[in-house]
């Protein structure tokens, strides 16, 4: 008695697949042809920030402080407090005179020590 319905719904099934359309189908959003090479990125023309090769804090004449961070291209950032994102200054400015290796640093005309 179980087997008379399971034995109808395989043959509705697979009548119901028979008349199915066998053709590939591509579909596209817009009817436009797919167009595959619109999603390719050209690489060539990445270019990575510099990166921090040493973070250093400096203590000036005056008494302040002065946070350095230097990159890897030569360049500097300089910061009043830690958390400050800092004013960039390019490599041999006239501003900082140093470099990540020496324990001095002279900054807007002040000498400043580690």
């Amino acid at each position: 008695m179980t087997r008379t319905p399971l034995l109808i719904i395989t043959l509705v099934a697979a009548a119901a697949l028979a008349g199915c359309n066998k053709e590939s189908h591509t579909i596209v959003a817009g009817g436009e042809p797919a167009d595959n090479t619109a999603n390719v990125t050209a690489n060539a023309n990445v270019q990575l920030p510099p990166s921090i090769s040493a973070s250093k804090s400096y203590r000036c004449a005056d008494n302040t402080l002065v946070y350095v961070d230097w990159l890897s291209d030569g360049s500097a950032r300089v910061k009043k407090s830690r958390g400050e994102v800092g004013t960039p200054l390019p490599a041999g400015s006239p501003d900082l005179k140093g470099d990540s290796k020496s324990s001095s640093v002279t900054y807007k005309g002040q000498s400043c020590q580690r």
